[in-house]
């Protein structure tokens, strides 16, 4: 069996008691960080796995035919990253596939999510939503990106890299107009911050703004009730 393991997206105590015991019968543990996994296992006092690998995006190839080879002999597997689902902008894709295609019985653990609690704190609408990812570097890529979804009445969830928060909402205002939005820094964290306006209130409220932490931006779908009648009136 692959058991596919959420795990906190910040906050230690978001674990559910299925997953700490999952996390403590399986016989190998394939995690993305094994120290940040380790303080998890420290924390509720998991027995440590006879096996324990690191799986991350740089060795996902290699040590994904490991993990296969580990199931087929009839091991169980508990596959988790540093926060969150894995496969979610996070490695797991790749293995989980691979799984399926070759039989093994895989069961996902659920748990903490960025994405819904993200679309929940921010007010918009949670009945239709996209999840993009974390947005392309470059400008010009990333209002492509954009672009994309520009006229859907969907509600957007995307990452961001602290350090491109303002960037990204410069690009959104260009590209989807003034709407709606939310951006949230270190959810379930000490420092947890959800700020709500229109685009053009936050690019100013994060203009030169240092961020730090993981931060997460939803931003409204193409309806007339969620764009600033003030920009509108001025266009």
């Amino acid at each position: 069996m692959l058991y596919v393991v959420a795990t906190p997206i910040g906050n230690l105590e978001d674990i559910t008691h299925r997953a700490v015991r999952v996390l403590g019968e399986a016989d190998v543990l394939a995690c993305e960080d094994t120290r940040r996994t380790g303080i998890l296992l420290k924390r509720y006092e998991i027995p440590r796995p006879q096996r324990v690998i690191s799986y991350h995006e740089h060795n996902e190839e290699r040590v994904g035919r490991q993990i296969l080879e580990l199931l087929a002999e009839g091991l169980n597997v508990a596959l988790c990253t540093d926060s969150g689902y894995p496969s979610v902008s996070d490695p797991g894709y790749k293995i989980i596939s691979a799984a399926r295609e070759a039989g093994i019985s895989i069961e996902v653990i659920p748990g903490a999510s960025a994405v819904t609690m993200a679309i929940v704190a921010s007010g918009l609408p949670t009945s239709s939503y996209t999840f993009k990812g974390f947005s392309p570097r470059k400008s010009g890529q990333r209002k492509r990106f954009l672009e994309m979804d520009r006229d859907q009445p969907h509600t957007i969830v995307l990452f961001e890299s602290p350090h491109r928060t303002h960037k990204l909402l410069v690009d959104a205002i260009e590209v989807l107009g003034d709407r709606l939005a939310a951006v949230c820094v270190e959810l379930t964290k000490k420092f947890e911050r959800v700020d709500r306006g229109y685009l053009t209130e936050l690019a100013t409220m994060y203009e030169g703004k240092k961020v730090r932490g993981e931060v997460t931006v939803v931003i409204a779908g193409n309806n007339p009730k969620f764009f600033n009648p003030e920009a509108e009136q001025s266009s």
